[in-house]
């Protein structure tokens, strides 16, 4: 199984969702936007499949530092340039598995997804 996990490996969330999948036995590769970037079309194929609500983190710091012009942008066509910008701004984790996508973690939903 090809599973790819993006985030920021400081963010508990992300820590969490990496030690459930080494405790479930799960090879994956991890994908770092801090060092890596965050590609605005992929990111764009993840609103399509998930929902531009579930794609963005809005309870962070750095949404809330984001200008009006910058949180108009979220809010249409120009969300995936926004959040490409702004990784932080991304809801972590994103999964990538043959199954479909996962956004945040929850055990239960992963398990069901990756079990």
């Amino acid at each position: 199984m090809s599973v790819t996990v993006y985030g920021i490996p400081n963010c508990d969330t992300v820590k969490k969702a990496r030690t459930w999948l080494e405790g479930q036995g799960i090879a994956y590769a991890f994908h770092d936007y801090k060092k890596q970037g965050a590609d605005p079309e992929r990111i764009a194929g993840w609103i399509a499949q998930a929902g531009r609500e579930r794609i963005v983190n809005k309870a962070g710091t750095t949404y809330r530092k984001l200008d009006e012009a910058q949180k108009d942008a979220l809010a249409g066509d120009g969300a995936a340039a926004v959040l490409a910008a702004n990784a932080s701004v991304i809801k972590r984790p994103i999964v990538e598995h043959p199954g479909g996508l996962l956004v945040g973690f929850k055990p239960e939903e992963w398990a069901a997804a990756l079990g």
